[in-house]
C-alpha cells in the first residue's frame, strides 16, 4: 500500500551547505527524488521552510516587533521556494511556486483550487510564504495545505531518520521510536514539529511520517508504504 498524495516538509537549511545559503548540489539532490516520485505518479507539494537564510526568532534583537521578524523570515521562504522551482525544473519536473504573501512578479497567490488544479496536471506545487501570518511558523503551515489539498500524509524531512527521545547528533545513546501518537509527541514534548502543528494533524487524522532527506532513495521508499523512519498517528 502506497500514498497517492503527500505533504513534503522541506527544511530550508536542506538547500544550504551545512544549513546556510543556497547550495546547488544540495538542491539538485533533493529535487531528483522529488521528480522521481512525482514522475510515478504521485501527487506531490512542498512546503519550504527559511531558515537558511532567515528565521523570524533569529533577528528578535534587532528587529522591535515581533510581526516584522516573521515577515522577514516569510520572504526567506520565497526565495527557498524559487530556488526549489528551479531544481525540479532542471531535473526535468514541472513545478509552480505558491505564496501566502502576495508576490505577483515572481510566483502565484495560493489559491486552493488552482493548487488543486495543478496537481491534476501533474505538476509539483510549492508552497510558500508559510501561512501568511505571524506567530506560525512553516510546520504548522505545512499541517495546514496537507489538510487542504486534502493530502493522506505529511513528510517530514530531517537530518535524522525518525524521531529519538533526544538528539542523536549530540547524544550517541539517543533511543528511535517506530512509532508515536500525536499525544506522545506533545507529552514528551519531542521538538519534531511544534504543537500547534501536531495538534492540527490530530485533530483531522492526518499521519505523520518523519525520515532522512539525505538518504538517496528515502522519498520512494516512504511512498510505497515502507515502514522506514518514524510514524506519527492516532
Amino acid at each position: 500500500m502506497g500514498y497517492r498524495s503527500v505533504l513534503l516538509k522541506l527544511s530550508g537549511e536542506a538547500l544550504g551547505q551545512e544549513g546556510h545559503g543556497l547550495h546547488r548540489p544540495a538542491i539538485d539532490l533533493i529535487s531528483r527524488q522529488i521528480g522521481e516520485v512525482a514522475h510515478s505518479g504521485v501527487r506531490l507539494a512542498i512546503v519550504v521552510g527559511g531558515g537558511n537564510i532567515l528565521r523570524g526568532r533569529d533577528v528578535a534583537d534587532t528587529v522591535t516587533v515581533r510581526a516584522t521578524a516573521d515577515q522577514m523570515g516569510m520572504l526567506a521562504t520565497m526565495i527557498n521556494g524559487l530556488a526549489l522551482m528551479d531544481g525540479l525544473e532542471r531535473a526535468g519536473c514541472e513545478a509552480r511556486l505558491m505564496s501566502a504573501v502576495a508576490a505577483h512578479q515572481i510566483c502565484e497567490p495560493f489559491i486552493r483550487r488552482r493548487a488543486i488544479r495543478h496537481f491534476e496536471k501533474g505538476r509539483v506545487v510549492i508552497f510558500a510564504g508559510g501561512t501568511g501570518n505571524p506567530y506560525f511558523s512553516t510546520d504548522t503551515a505545512a499541517a495546514l495545505r496537507a489538510m487542504e489539498i486534502k493530502a493522506e500524509v505529511l513528510f517530514k524531512g530531517t537530518k535524522v531518520d525518525g524521531i529519538y527521545d533526544s538528539d542523536p547528533l549530540k547524544n550517541p545513546g539517543a533511543q528511535k521510536f517506530e512509532s508515536l501518537t500525536y499525544l506522545d509527541v506533545l507529552k514528551k514534548d519531542l521538538k519534531v514539529m511544534d504543537a500547534t502543528a501536531i495538534s492540527l494533524c490530530k485533530d483531522n487524522k492526518l499521519p505523520i511520517v518523519v525520515y532522512n532527506l539525505r538518504q538517496k532513495g528515502m522519498l520512494k521508499r516512504i511512498v510505497r508504504g515502507e515502514k522506514v523512519g518514524t510514524m506519527v498517528k492516532e
